[in-house]
């Protein structure tokens, strides 16, 4: 009697153990590869991520069409005041902007309209609609600042050519380390998203200084020029972005999502400089009533909304 059951017992381990390898083969087959977000149709960055449930989406169908009517300008924007390595002896500063080759306004009824994206330091941008205005950055910290601007379309996505971006690094008093970008150095302006949304999909756009071009950085393995990516992070979901696009997303819960841009190198380091890893906190309500949500959503069409695109344009009279 002894004999059989030890008989069992060992068949019955053995059966176990081959058991538990089938588990342990099956898993890992099935954990081999991420899980790729869709890529959209139009042009985007490519992502992968390790989880799906922030996916990739086609940029809406009516942002698609007012695009088209900004494509002709190329932004030529500088910051005249305060001037680079300034030192100011007081708190309160007035900015000033000389812009090129951009229309600058809100269309009164909708709202939006191109415009610049003000950041002090590495925190959310402020959008002026009108430079002839005196913007003032209030009850500044004494040290090191750095102001840096982005010519950007009515849907907060950035223009991406030479000239349309600035940036200025001044002093409060004294000169500190702090908010101080090395410019030989690759540098990442987390744009979008920020703030309030209320329809998916949800723009993610940045802006890149100083970033080798991937086909130079590429060309030979063993020189000291690294690639360059963009690892995002949306409420724990990674992924990475490989080319300087605008990515539509998906996938938001409703509420607070954090959103983190890191610019890291080909090994996958954090490339060294201020504000090269940013982290936003965005609200998320879906069925939003205003006029950016309906344009995602479809809710709104092209001629009821071109007024935002193009300042002489009359929206048609109804019959």
């Amino acid at each position: 009697m002894i004999g059989i059951n030890w008989h069992r017992t060992v068949v019955g381990r053995l059966l176990a153990l081959f058991a538990a390898a089938v588990l342990i083969l099956g898993l890992a087959s099935c954990g081999a590869s991420p899980a790729e977000l869709p890529n959209s149709k139009n042009k985007s960055g490519s992502a992968t991520a390790q989880v799906n449930k922030i996916s990739e989406a086609s940029p809406p169908e009516a942002i698609q069409k007012l695009r088209q009517a900004l494509e002709i300008y190329q932004p030529q924007i500088s910051i005249l005041n305060p001037l680079p390595d300034e030192v100011l002896q007081d708190i309160n500063v007035s900015v000033q902007f000389q812009v090129k080759d951009f229309p600058i306004f809100k269309e009164a009824n909708l709202g939006l309209g191109p415009h610049l994206q003000v950041l002090l330091d590495n925190q959310p941008y402020a959008a002026v609609y009108d430079i002839n205005q005196t913007l003032t950055l209030s009850d500044l910290e004494p040290g090191t600042h750095t102001l840096r601007v982005l010519a950007a379309r009515p849907w907060e996505e950035s223009f991406k050519n030479e000239g349309a971006f600035a940036e200025t690094t001044f002093h409060i008093f004294t000169k500190t380390g702090d908010n101080n970008p090395d410019r030989t150095l690759p540098l990442l302006t987390y744009n979008s998203p920020q703030g309030s949304y209320g329809a998916e999909p949800i723009l993610l756009d940045f802006y890149l200084t100083n970033a080798p071009l991937h086909q130079i950085a590429q060309e030979n393995s063993q020189d000291d020029i690294l690639d360059w990516k963009i690892r995002a992070t949306v409420n724990g979901e990674s992924f990475a972005i490989d080319q300087w696009q605008p990515i539509y997303l998906k996938g938001f819960k409703p509420g607070k999502n954090w959103v983190q841009l890191e610019l890291i190198d080909e090994r996958g380091n954090i490339v060294k400089n201020a504000f090269n890893n940013t982290v936003r906190l965005i609200n998320y309500q879906p069925l939003g009533q205003d006029i950016l949500s309906k344009l995602v959503r479809g809710e709104t069409t092209v001629a009821e909304t071109r007024g935002i695109v193009d300042r002489t344009y009359q929206s048609p009279k109804p019959q």
